[in-house]
Formats: structure tokens, C-alpha cells, sequence
């Protein structure tokens, strides 16, 4: 018997979706299609009038703008999106769920993965030294110290030194400037750097004293520093520095440390219509599994909320976690007034064609990288979250790939699990695995993707194998048993989120 061409994923979709491109004239549950649908797009279940809401994951994602007939493709030209530009005043009593606050069942307490215990306490799944480069001027002299002192210090208990780019930190002001800050303080304080160089020029905004103030106390072992306009050649005086930092770097060994102290990151880019039926529904049984554990588990990406915040807020655990979660999407919302700008100017081009029609469908898709898990806390974009929180951590930051893969990252997180439809080479400082929600895109592009979940869609895997499946590589990952492919290819990025004038 042949696999289903399509999928109705709630009881009260009055859409399903495309499993493989479709001629005009199959049949699905009693409905024949009036033309071809694409994979990964939608057809009508039954007759939709105009202005009716057009449900998916048993959510409105849009209203119709023309009247759409069953077997109808529903898409851009007859889908528009509902979504208002603040959240309605809504109470913890009324919408918080009973027991949402429960963790969900399935964690596995005994796993451990192999990683460093950092003198302060904090677990760690790499052994690496960074180099954290206080302004973009010396962003050339960073990465050439690293590039030397990485084949120099390869196989003696390091496991790599690298250097993060980036345009900023001078000709900035305000909230630009302390956003760099928080940044370039996180990845100097994150657990995966055993130890750390920061480099300055002199003259800029973010001058190294005020920097080294913001970044707080360090052990003395683990941080070196300097101006390059202070010495005579900041390649061999960083290089030098970097030789110093190794020697305290290599007192840490691999040890078992319980998983449930792993912070994981969750993120989308390049979602297509497979994205909220294979992949990310699949990463959200990983934050199952690992919260119910005790374990904290990232999301952020706010923007793509909207439309799915009552998802979150049902699972919030107290008025506390409740009202950050308001607050976080409302100041969001806020933030494109301010700029004048439509709360709704998404999917992107990429993810229309791979069939997301509105902001709230790629906001209900999205959020699955959540799974069932309890929010329990919401950050402030650049603040640290806590390990063995057993819930989610919302995290302020923008949907752009490279902001929020950072932001998560300088939250703490050892591992980005990313899902992807369209593909995004993109991997950021911590081990970044991509996972494909389509067969095609994993065949095509083998080098990006650590993990195809398109097997789902296939009908060749269930979620259960998969996400036993994804656990290992998460922890094999974690252990330094495998390396994640952006590791392999040397792709580590991070950006940094700016909102203001440039001097």
C-alpha cells in the first residue's frame, strides 16, 4: 500500500498537507484535488468561505480572502493573516492549563554524556580557548592568532581555538553598545571556553576596562587581555597569550557528567511545510525528554510567536513566567511600531515557496521545537539561563538566524539543534546539528545535515525511532565522540543585534 499524498495533522483542520507534490484529480478523504499542490503546501479539506479562519495544527493561521472551494491549493492568493499588533489583555487564570506546570513523562535521569567540569561548577562539552575581540577592527588580527595558535596546540588536550567576527563596538551608543557588550561577555564567560583572550584595539567605544568590568570577575588563569595600538605585534603577543591560557585549559579531562545539565538550544531557519510535522515536532520530543529530566531547553526567535503565543502561555508555571511571556511578545510587537513596520512582513520568500503561507503558521510550527515542556522562565536578550531548570527558557531576540542562534549561545547553551527544510550552512560558536525536514534536502545537501527527520514524512521512521535516534547523536555530540557538521566545516558565526544609529 502506498504512503498517503496528504496529512491532516488535527482533528479540526479544515486544511492537510502535501506529503509529495500532487496532480489535480487525487484523492484524499473523500476530496479530489482541483489542481496540482505542491509538497509541503495545503489543500482545503472542505468548502471555506471568505473570511472564515483557515486552521491548521487545530489553530487559525489566517482568515480566507476569497471564498476557497474543497480541493482547492491554499496558499498566498486566497490566505491572508489575522494577526493583530499587541496580544489581548489575558490573565494566568484563565489561560494557564491545570498541571502545567508538570513536568511531561519520558525523561531518562541516568544519562550521562562525557564532558569538562569547569572549576565553578558548570558542565561543559568542549575544551576550547576563544578569542573575543572587544571591537571589529581587529576582527583580521583575531582570526589569524586563532588560525596559529590552533595548529600549534592541536592534540594537546585542546580541542580548538577560534575567533568570532564581528563589525562592532565602536561608532555605538545606548542599548547598541550594551547589546554588544552582553555578547562578547557571554561567549567570554560561556562553559565551552575553558579559557579565554580578549583583544581591544585602544580607541573604541567599548573600551577594555569598562568591557572587563561588564564581564565581572574571571579566574585570573583562565583570561588574558590587551590593546593591540600597546604592543608591538599583537599576532605574536596574542599567540603568546594563547600559549599561556593552554596550559590551564589542559587540566580539564573528559568525565561523565548527568545530560540532565546540558542546556540545548532550539532553532529553525529555512522552514518549508515539512518543518511542523517532521522536524520540529521531532526536536520538541528531545525537549521533552530532556526537561522532564530536569534539563533547560532554549527557544527564541519572538517574532515567531506571534500567532502561537497562547501555545506558550498555557504551559507557563506561575503568573511570573506567565507575565514575562506577555511582556516578551507584546514589547516585540512594540518594537516594529516603533519602526513602522507590519507585525505580519514574514514567512520569507523561502519559506512561502516551501509552502508557509502566514506569520501564525510558521509561528505553530515553530514553537514545536518547545514540545510539551513547561515555560518557566523568559531572558532578557544576553542574560545567562540556568542549568537544570526542567522547562523552557524563552529568550529575547529577532527570528534572523544569526542573531538568535547567538542569543542562544551566549544563554549558555553547549548544542543548537536546528531544523531546516530549505537548508542554512549557518553554524554558530557551541556545536551546531542540523536537522533536515525533508529526505530531498538531506540526499542533496549531505554536508549541512547531521540528521534527516524527513523519514517521518516518508512513512520509513516513527517518531519514537527518531527521537531515540537524535538523543544518541545529541549525546555522542556532547561526549566529542562526533563532531557536528558545521564543526567539520569550520562554520561559526555569531551576529550581534543592533538598533540604533551608527556614529
Amino acid at each position: 500500500m502506498s504512503s498517503p499524498a496528504f496529512l491532516q495533522i488535527h482533528p479540526a483542520d479544515n486544511v492537510a498537507v502535501a506529503l509529495r507534490a500532487a496532480d489535480a484529480g487525487v484523492v484524499h478523504a473523500s476530496v479530489t484535488t482541483r489542481e496540482p499542490i505542491p509538497a509541503g503546501h495545503k489543500l482545503a479539506l472542505h468548502d471555506i468561505a471568505a473570511g472564515e479562519s483557515v486552521v491548521k495544527y487545530g489553530h487559525p493561521l489566517g482568515v480566507a480572502s476569497v471564498d476557497i472551494a474543497a480541493g482547492s491549493h491554499v496558499h498566498s492568493h486566497n490566505l491572508r493573516s489575522a494577526l493583530t499588533d499587541r496580544l489581548d489583555d489575558l490573565r494566568f487564570a484563565d489561560v494557564a492549563r491545570s498541571g502545567a506546570g508538570d513536568v511531561p513523562a519520558g525523561g531518562r535521569v541516568a544519562d550521562t554524556f562525557d564532558g569538562y567540569r569547569r572549576e565553578d561548577g558548570r558542565a561543559a562539552t568542549r575544551n576550547e580557548i576563544w578569542i573575543v575581540n572587544t571591537v571589529g577592527c581587529v576582527n583580521v588580527a583575531s582570526e589569524k592568532i586563532a588560525a596559529a595558535a590552533h595548529v600549534e596546540l592541536a592534540g594537546t588536550g585542546i580541542d580548538g581555538v577560534y575567533a568570532f567576527p564581528h563589525p562592532f563596538g565602536c561608532s555605538q551608543l545606548g542599548d547598541d553598545l550594551r547589546y554588544t557588550q552582553k555578547v562578547l561577555a557571554g561567549l567570554a564567560r560561556h562553559p565551552n571556553t575553558a579559557a579565554v583572550l580578549v583583544l581591544g584595539l585602544g580607541c573604541e567605544n567599548n573600551q577594555m576596562n569598562s568591557f572587563l568590568q561588564f564581564l565581572g570577575p574571571q579566574e585570573q588563569a583562565r583570561i588574558r587581555w590587551f590593546n593591540a595600538q600597546e604592543v608591538s605585534d599583537e599576532i605574536e603577543s596574542g599567540v603568546e597569550a594563547v600559549r599561556e591560557l593552554a596550559g590551564y585549559a589542559r587540566r580539564f579531562k573528559r568525565e561523565p557528567i548527568p545530560a540532565s545539565e546540558l542546556i540545548l538550544g532550539m532553532k529553525c531557519g529555512g522552514s518549508d511545510g515539512f518543518s511542523g510535522i517532521t522536524a520540529n515536532p521531532l526536536v520538541g520530543r528531545i525537549a521533552d525528554r530532556h526537561c522532564a529530566a530536569g534539563g533547560t531547553t532554549l527557544l527564541t526567535e519572538v517574532p515567531e510567536m506571534f500567532g502561537a503565543e497562547r501555545v506558550l502561555l498555557e504551559r507557563a508555571v506561575d503568573e511570573t513566567a506567565f507575565a514575562g511571556v506577555v511582556d516578551l511578545v507584546n514589547d516585540f510587537r512594540a518594537y516594529f511600531r516603533k519602526h513602522n513596520e507590519p507585525v505580519d512582513e514574514n514567512p520569507s520568500p523561502g519559506n512561502k515557496a516551501g509552502g508557509i503561507t502566514t506569520l501564525a503558521e510558521k509561528s505553530l510550527g515553530c514553537v514545536q521545537k518547545g514540545g510539551s515542556a513547561p515555560v518557566a522562565q523568559v531572558l532578557p536578550y544576553g542574560a545567562p539561563a540556568a542549568p537544570g531548570l526542567g522547562g523552557l527558557a524563552l529568550v529575547q531576540g529577532p527570528g534572523n538566524d544569526g542573531v538568535s542562534g547567538t542569543a542562544m549561545t551566549v544563554a549558555g547553551a553547549h548544542l543548537v539543534l536546528f531544523t531546516t527544510g530549505r537548508g542554512n550552512p549557518m553554524g554558530f560558536p557551541v556545536p551546531t546539528l542540523k536537522i533536515a525536514s525533508n529526505t530531498d534536502l538531506a540526499e542533496r545537501k549531505p554536508a549541512w545535515i547531521d540528521f534527516n527527520a524527513g523519514a517521518i514524512a516518508d512513512g520509513t521512521a516513527t517518531f519514537g525511532q527518531l527521537s531515540d535516534e537524535l538523543w544518541q547523536l545529541v549525546l555522542d555530540v556532547a561526549s566529542g565522540r562526533r563532531l557536528a557538521r558545521n564543526e567539520f566545516r569550520g562554520q561559526r558565526e555569531i551576529a550581534i543585534w543592533k538598533d540604533g544609529v551608527t556614529l
